[in-house]
């Protein structure tokens, strides 16, 4: 092998190499990320975000690191899933939770939609 043939794979396993740390750097950098967001996060507040997520991936990315950093500086110390709902449709992101309303009738807990067939029988 000549010395330009050598230099060539060098460079290639550099490349890889670097492509490889910065993969997992991003890795560690969401893993520190949802420990942050993990110690303002109160009641149903993950499930909020979650659902956000899937609904809003790209948006999400952003409001992410924007409420990193507020909890950072400090100017967020708790977060209920209530206020993540509310705050993330002041920005225009509007989250459909899934929701389910159960009625307790003589000791029973049954769905609305339940309820409402056997009152219509």
């Amino acid at each position: 092998m000549s010395d330009k043939e050598l230099e060539a794979i060098k460079r290639r396993k550099l490349l890889e190499l670097q492509k490889r740390l910065t993969i997992e750097e991003q890795k560690e950098d969401q893993k520190n990320e949802g420990k942050i967001l993990n110690k303002a996060f109160r009641g149903r507040a993950w499930e909020v975000f979650n659902t956000a997520c899937v609904q809003f991936p790209r948006e999400m990315t952003e409001v992410e690191n924007m409420l990193v950093k507020l909890v950072l500086s400090g100017k967020i110390s708790q977060m209920t899933g209530e206020q993540l709902f509310a705050f993330l449709r002041m920005i225009g992101l509007p989250i459909r939770l899934k929701t389910k309303i159960n009625i307790l009738s003589h000791g029973k807990a049954k769905s609305l939609s339940e309820t409402f067939k056997e009152k219509t029988k």
